[in-house]
């Protein structure tokens, strides 16, 4: 009887004390999107919900996200975990007829983030952008069609969900040196975790990658 009370009384005093929201909705949408060096890539942040028990958010609306222009119609989920810090997976995407728009973000640990424009004819060109996104941040990387996409874990056991608007196709699948001189990343470590395939992935300059400007415009 007594364990009794004393769950009641808790519960009582919870719903009494002061919960935190979060920030008031953006615009009316719940969604901060800001852009970043390359226009082009966003950086979408979802309001998070806290109370006494933790959080709720939506990580993901395609009604929100309509809000802001955005109407990506993703089509797969896929979820990346690496056990140790200094993995890096790049750069990663899928040649004409079938890019991919991706939306990323990292529920545990926290990753350095990279898209590169790969669109020729583009004024940012072979330029790239990088944000780190971690579990506490909460933030999202919008990298659309026509960029390629890689990551260096910053901690170990990183795990990482991003979607995508095309299905995975082997014979468009493609990857250019995480180390590519013309790309000019600087990953800050002298031994990363890289695969036999990222090892043996060709420079730029010997990539088949068949990207435009003119065809690879975002699509809002």
């Amino acid at each position: 009887m007594g364990d009794s009370v004393e769950c009641i009384a808790r519960m009582a005093r919870a719903v009494r004390e002061p919960m935190n929201w979060g920030v008031l909705p953006h615009n009316g949408t719940m969604l901060k999107m800001t852009d970043l060096e390359i226009p082009d890539v966003k950086i979408l942040e979802p309001d998070y919900f806290e109370d006494y028990r933790g959080y709720y958010s939506e990580t993901y609306s395609a009604r929100t996200q309509a809000k802001l222009g955005i109407n990506t119609v993703f089509v797969q989920d896929n979820h990346s975990y690496s056990i140790k810090k200094g993995t890096i997976r790049a750069h990663h995407f899928q040649n004409n007829p079938t890019p991919q728009i991706k939306l990323v973000r990292c529920v545990r640990g926290a990753i350095l983030d990279v898209a590169v424009d790969l669109r020729k004819g583009s004024p940012t060109y072979t330029k790239w952008v990088a944000v780190e996104l971690t579990e506490d941040n909460h933030k999202q990387i919008w990298i659309p069609s026509g960029f390629s996409h890689g990551f260096m874990t910053l901690t170990d056991h990183c795990e990482v969900l991003y979607k995508v608007d095309e299905p995975y196709n082997g014979p468009d699948d493609r990857a250019i040196a995480f180390n590519d001189p013309d790309i000019g990343f600087d990953w800050g470590i002298d031994d990363p975790i890289i695969s036999k395939k990222d090892m043996d992935a060709p420079l730029l300059k010997d990539s088949d990658v068949n990207f435009t400007i003119e065809d690879n415009q975002p699509t809002w």
